[in-house]
């Protein structure tokens, strides 16, 4: 973990084009993590007014036009910069692939959305326990029975990623990561998982199983999944994301996006 907490994203995303997949919580403390959605130039004003519509889960950092592959908050290529990528075509899931340059289309705009992997290193400089880092895990996430706000082609579940938080730190939890709305900000629930239709928290929808202490309660985040979930509701004809906890490291500071 030392190595990867010191490392710049170029340098992350050079490990990821060449080849490495991992998931990235933890990885480029300072720097911002995003979900990645690309869809026909044809789907995406109906994306777009979706993510207006559910900012909380679908928070847009960035939009990269069709026929490009960079720029703005990322210096590099987003076709090899994520160290997993899902392909889907009439939602269906059809691939699942280190490097998305054979199924790349032109006429893919592509949506960075904030990921909540940004705000855990400040949960971690507060004392709070982010216990999936120090497991070495995956984020255990899960789609629930909340809907999101339809627009037009596209409606579906919000999915939540959740971390086991001491009982005593919770209301601390809460306060940091409201400051980071751009990257899901504050939780969406705390406590009972049924509440969100959540049946078995052990046997999460993405991700790996939780790891929870005694006297520690689950806290709830919006999830930058909730859009894939969206695509295999929706079915649209085709989409490219990134795979679950398999993010994209941005250039942008998460100090940018930090509120007083």
């Amino acid at each position: 973990m030392t190595e990867t907490s010191e490392m710049t994203p170029p340098a992350a995303r050079a490990r990821f084009a060449q080849g490495l997949v991992t998931p990235t919580s933890g990885w480029c403390p300072g720097y911002t993590q995003a979900n990645v959605l690309a869809v026909p130039k044809e789907d995406a004003f109906d994306f777009l007014l979706f993510a207006q519509r559910n900012p909380q889960p679908c928070p847009v950092l960035e939009v990269i036009d069709a026929g490009e592959v960079g720029g703005g908050i990322l210096d590099g290529d987003v076709r090899t910069d994520v160290p997993l990528y899902r392909v889907y075509r009439d939602g269906e899931l059809v691939a699942e692939v280190p490097d998305a340059r054979e199924h790349w289309r032109d006429d893919l705009v592509t949506f960075l959305l904030g990921c909540s992997f940004t705000f855990e290193h400040p949960l971690r400089d507060a004392g709070i326990p982010v216990r999936h880092i120090d497991a070495d895990r995956n984020v255990p996430m899960y789609i629930t029975s909340r809907p999101c706000r339809p627009a037009g082609r596209f409606g579906g579940p919000l999915v939540v990623s959740m971390r086991a938080v001491p009982a005593a730190q919770v209301v601390d939890a809460v306060r940091v990561t409201s400051r980071y709305p751009a990257v899901h900000g504050a939780p969406v629930h705390v406590g009972d998982p049924a509440v969100l239709g959540i049946t078995d928290l052990h046997h999460p929808d993405f991700g790996d199983p939780p790891v929870i202490e005694p006297g520690d309660v689950p806290v709830f985040w919006a999830c930058g999944v909730t859009p894939q979930a969206a695509v295999m509701a929706s079915r649209p004809a085709f989409a490219i994301s990134h795979a679950p906890g398999h993010m994209l490291i941005t250039d942008a500071k998460d100090s940018a996006y930090v509120v007083p």
